[in-house]
């Protein structure tokens, strides 16, 4: 056991852990080539600034039971899902009571593939016991297929210049989110929640357009998802987000993937997914003269996109990625750091 555990070449037993950087470098060189260059000249850009006022939105998922540690105050909570470990009408009451005793102005939640009583198809996997009950949701937003349109005065409205409508104290912002619970499979489909066989489109045209957040389970694909060397996020989602171009897009269910990364969507990132949906198993790549192109316009459209950005100021449409996950890889116990972004 030590020895497979320290043996960087092995493969993982579970597709929701990390393969090992030298397992990568042998399984897939180039596309980890372009996986790394594409985040590189990604990071390189700078900060896309909020809208005026800001608001401040806090973002947690998979908390699995738990409760966070000194959750950072904000004038949005969202919780993207998986909020217990047996979906349970008591489990998923005591996360609504903490929920609700939070000090954000509004708190908003997605059900998980945990989440089960929430879903009427996998809800008989439950006991008589344990769907036992009505749950009281109280001042939180509970989104399942369903936009919420909110009126928001942010707690901190700079007042800096009081010719500005934008910057006197009151000022607000109108805020349409969605939140939609979809997965794709990862579990018998009498079990988990919300589930819908992987590869098949369970996105397209779903989404109302002119959203500012969208709140799903999944990760889009090549996104937070531990990308390589198979992606777990849905491709249909990422289509799905591109079309919507929401400023935010808060997620979780891959623990190992969370974190905030900005998507341009620019031809950069075009060649960036053209280039990890290349299928080159037996040459891992290699010789794939394709794949190798995709490289190439990806440094060729990231520098330029870079340049742009640095030199005269220019911005491109961008969305927010935020993957919220709370708990620590598989350890079942909560340890990734609370996301806060301003928008």
């Amino acid at each position: 056991m030590v020895l497979e555990i320290l043996n960087p070449w092995r493969s993982p037993k579970d597709d929701f852990e990390p393969t090992p950087l030298p397992a990568l470098l042998f399984r897939a060189p180039v596309k980890l080539l372009l996986h790394q260059l594409y985040h590189v000249l990604t990071r390189l850009r700078s900060t896309p600034k909020p809208s005026e006022p800001a608001i401040r939105v806090v973002c947690i998922s998979d908390t699995h039971t738990h409760i966070p540690d000194d959750v950072p105050g904000g004038d949005i909570l969202i919780h993207a899902g998986d909020m217990t470990n047996e979906g349970s009408v008591e489990e998923i009451q005591a996360q609504i009571n903490w929920l609700s005793s939070l000090p954000h102005k509004e708190i908003i939640v997605i059900s998980g593939n945990h989440d089960t009583y929430l879903d009427p198809r996998a809800r008989p996997s439950l006991s008589t016991a344990q769907r036992e009950g009505n749950l009281e949701w109280g001042r939180v937003h509970y989104l399942q297929h369903k936009l919420l349109t909110l009126t928001i005065t942010p707690r901190d409205t700079p007042t800096t210049d009081s010719r500005s409508p934008l910057l006197r104290d009151g000022a607000q912002r109108r805020l349409r989110i969605y939140g939609a619970p979809q997965i794709p499979a990862c579990g018998p489909m009498s079990v988990h929640a919300f589930q819908y066989a992987r590869g098949s489109d369970a996105w397209s045209e779903t989404v109302p357009e002119d959203i500012d957040i969208l709140v799903t389970h999944t990760p889009p694909k090549y996104h937070l998802d531990l990308a390589l060397p198979k992606s777990l996020g849905c491709e249909h989602l990422l289509n799905e987000v591109k079309r919507i171009k929401p400023l935010l897009h808060v997620f979780g269910h891959v623990h190992w993937g969370a974190g905030t990364e900005v998507v341009h969507w620019n031809r950069a990132h075009e060649a960036y997914v053209q280039g990890m949906e290349t299928e080159s198993s037996y040459t891992r790549g290699v010789l794939d003269m394709g794949l190798w192109w995709n490289v190439v316009r990806v440094v060729y459209r990231g520098v330029r996109e870079l340049l742009w950005d640095r030199v005269w100021g220019g911005q491109s449409s961008h969305t927010v990625l935020v993957n919220a996950a709370q708990m620590k890889g598989n350890t079942g116990k909560l340890g990734n750091p609370i996301q806060v972004v301003e928008i």
